[in-house]
């Protein structure tokens, strides 16, 4: 799917210097715009949930609730928004916090302009990007891990387990938002994070995905 519109994103760094940077850096993007910046997680959040944009750039040590937190604070408020981790950091006890909170790519503030940009789009589309050090580190953990919770849906969060069983028993977005009492617009974004999470390329997928799993029971239809 191609993005017509530009690319909304929210700078969050307690630095202003830092969002006086990636302000300039995408002011020259065409199909970029920066539609808010926050110097705490806090703002971040409640921004996030105002804006809703399509990528929100996350620095990790600020005053306040810090950037693991805010994420995770984003994704639930927005789901839809793509958090990319733009970080001085890449010790374990800050990767792999970040990357189970929910943000999508985690990069290194000395990465290159040109590279920065070019991970903001392809987080609309859902492509991870990491810095080589940080990849190494997620490719090392993979392998020395045994994963003790076997299920294939250990990635999903209470709430999207509660979608995806909506979407199993046959309901539309606009019941699973009446019945959760949320957004259309939310649900779409948790929809959109399943078929992420599970891999799947849509939503029949996904509910044949969860009665095959045992998710559902016959009596749940």
């Amino acid at each position: 799917m191609t993005k017509t519109e530009p690319i909304t994103i929210l700078i969050v760094d307690d630095h202003s210097i830092v969002r006086q940077g990636l302000c300039a850096l995408f002011k020259i993007q065409p199909d970029c715009r920066v539609v808010g910046e926050a110097d705490s997680g806090e703002s971040a959040v409640r921004l996030a949930a105002e804006l809703v944009p399509d990528v929100v750039l996350m620095d990790l040590v600020m005053p306040g609730i810090d950037g693991v937190e805010a994420t995770r604070q984003v994704k639930q408020v927005s789901p839809r928004s793509q958090v990319i981790v733009l970080t001085s950091y890449h010790e374990d006890e800050h990767i792999f916090p970040a990357l189970r909170a929910g943000a999508l790519s985690y990069v290194l503030k000395d990465i290159e302009p040109e590279q920065l940009v070019e991970t903001v789009r392809r987080a609309v589309h859902g492509e991870s990007m990491m810095h080589p050090r940080v990849a190494a580190r997620v490719v090392q953990e993979i392998r020395d891990t045994r994963r003790t919770d076997d299920s294939p849906f250990a990635e999903l969060s209470e709430r999207e387990l509660e979608v995806l069983r909506l979407i199993a028993g046959g309901l539309t977005n606009a019941e699973i938002a009446e019945r959760l009492i949320i957004s259309e617009k939310t649900v779409k974004g948790h929809v959109s994070n399943i078929l992420s999470k599970l891999h799947m390329l849509d939503r029949t997928k996904a509910a044949v995905f969860a009665w095959q799993q045992g998710l559902m029971r016959p009596d749940e239809q």
